[in-house]
């Protein structure tokens, strides 16, 4: 008897489509696949096909088949790639595309527990900011309003384990700083720090990759000029606390949620209200809503004071900080170190400063109690096989996990040759961890050490510059089976070292521009092509 089938949809997307190779070919696949699933389920004619069962559950998101799992990709793009696609791929595209961790899952994860209602909070993508929020309240919003059922929530046992403390946001252990200093030298313009925290003294390992959360408290002089103008007392009682010890721990007050300005709009009136109401929205009205933080915002809106229980409940949680670990749990056992920018910047005539660095940086007493977190790395280790290569790229604090892996494989004894490209501003002031780098590089433990500096000389040099320059070495290693880390700036290094590493597939490795965008494609995929970005 002949069987008859249905014809599997071709799909191909233009080569003018304004697409990368690797985004069209996801795209065609795609919608064929969808084609193809609309066929299958179509009713069939009598004797063809009959008694095939139909694709059952919803289509969820995944980080190995997105296009716009990008994070050099700005939101609106990434949107624009998903806007067919049904929603739990409209939700990841909406997130940072970090996979940081720092909301408990990674992008997709995160966007599938949203879509199946085990995740309530929308407001978790930090990296992604009020963009992200917007983007996933409106993605949420038209969810619900939809015709179709909403899925159930996912179950959750009644007899679960409690989260293992440490090892979640949810569930914190309490630290200790044991010490900190300046790697920066006299005369640099940043300001980069080496923190040590002493672990509890058992239960809370990890590995060379992960990260540490960080639970920050606000910075006491901002919360006492933020008391000030709301014209209320230190000790009023909030949530059974004083609205300082509110303020300074429990409440984030960088940028403004819109939240905040919907509540201006509710106690003020004409122009103000407008304009209150335009930045609820996502607007703009005086071109300073980027840099509207919850001062900020009481200081536009002057002599507006809220009652100052409604004013914190406008603010969004103060959330914990990701930090890539710095030190080896083989070479410093019961200690955890952090290598940290401390962020300081003029907007106007006021400083203001990064909540977890400065804190850590500056604010935190020795010895003072931090509640923190290892958050496992997804997809960032070293090799299985100690004798395996690696190539590791982080200039400025990228260079944290890479101290990490040399570390680690150094008390080891890994026998795998190291490569690391190192870079920033001076060689005379920015050079972090420079008599331990040098120290491994003359044992022989570092086996290669190329180092860039962007300033201070008659011409710049950036990390994918110094990979050029010895671009036929990087292939041999690479042909030799080496696994290759980058970590630091997602929009910019990331990007750029990338598509440095094509050019130098395809001239080193002879192989066409596509072909050589497929083999670090493949090389991702295989796991020997690692980010950790932010």
């Amino acid at each position: 008897m002949i069987m008859h089938t249905k014809p599997v949809p071709m799909f191909t997307i233009p080569e003018t489509a304004p697409f990368s190779g690797p985004q069209r070919a996801w795209l065609s696949g795609f919608l064929a696949a969808m084609l193809e699933s609309d066929l299958a389920s179509a009713p069939a004619a009598p004797g063809i096909g009959a008694g095939q069962p139909a694709p059952a559950g919803p289509v969820l998101a995944s980080n190995d088949d997105a296009p716009w799992h990008d994070p050099a990709m700005a939101i609106g793009e990434r949107l624009d790639l998903a806007n067919a696609m049904p929603a739990p791929l409209k939700l990841m595209a909406a997130m940072a595309q970090q996979d940081c961790g720092q909301c408990g899952y990674n992008c997709a994860d995160y966007a599938n527990a949203i879509f199946l209602k085990s995740e309530v909070r929308l407001n978790l993508c930090a990296p992604g900011g009020k963009e992200t929020a917007r983007a996933v309240k409106e993605l949420v919003e038209a969810l619900d309003s939809s015709s179709g059922p909403a899925p159930a929530a996912t179950p959750v046992a009644a007899n679960a384990p409690p989260p293992v403390v440490g090892f979640s946001r949810e569930a914190p252990a309490t630290a200790s700083l044991a010490g900190r200093y300046r790697l920066n030298r006299a005369g640099s313009e940043k300001d980069t720090w080496h923190i040590d925290i002493a672990l509890p003294e058992a239960g809370l390992a990890y590995e060379p990759g992960d990260s540490l959360g960080i639970f920050p408290v606000n910075d006491l002089g901002l919360v006492d000029q933020i008391i000030a103008m709301l014209g209320a007392a230190h000790n009023t009682s909030i949530r059974a606390r004083t609205l300082r010890d509110v303020l300074r721990d429990e409440v984030s007050l960088g940028l403004a949620p819109d939240s905040l300005f919907a509540l201006f709009s509710y106690i003020t009136g004409g122009k103000l209200r407008d304009k209150a109401n335009a930045l609820a929205r996502g607007g703009d009205p005086d071109g300073d809503a980027g840099v509207l933080d919850v001062l900020a915002v009481l200081q536009k809106f002057t002599g507006m004071r809220p009652h100052p229980e409604a004013f914190v409940d406008a603010l969004e949680p103060l959330q914990p900080r990701l930090y890539s670990i710095s030190s080896s749990p083989r070479a410093t056992p019961g200690r955890v170190s952090l290598t940290v920018d401390a962020v300081r910047y003029v907007i106007g005539k006021r400083r203001r400063s990064g909540v977890a660095s400065t804190f850590l940086a500056a604010r935190a007493a020795e010895a003072q109690p931090l509640r923190i977190y290892v958050q496992k790395s997804h997809g960032f280790a070293l090799p299985a096989n100690p004798a395996t290569k690696v190539i590791m790229v982080g200039p400025g604090t990228g260079v944290a996990p890479f101290r990490s892996f040399l570390l680690d494989r150094q008390a080891a004894g890994a026998p795998g040759g190291n490569w690391l490209f190192f870079g920033h501003q001076r060689l005379d002031t920015d050079f972090f961890y420079e008599q331990e780098l040098e120290t491994m590089r003359r044992a022989g433990h570092l086996t290669r050490l190329s180092l860039a500096w962007s300033r201070g000389g008659p011409q710049k040099y950036y990390v994918q510059d110094r990979m050029r320059e010895v671009g036929s070495d990087l292939w041999q290693w690479i042909a030799d089976g080496a696994h290759i880390y980058v970590c630091g700036d997602a929009t910019r290094m990331a990007k750029d070292v990338e598509a440095t590493l094509v050019d130098i597939v395809a001239q080193h490795g002879a192989r066409g521009r596509e072909e050589a965008i497929s083999f670090v494609g493949a090389l991702k995929k295989a796991k020997r092509y690692q980010q950790d970005v932010y």
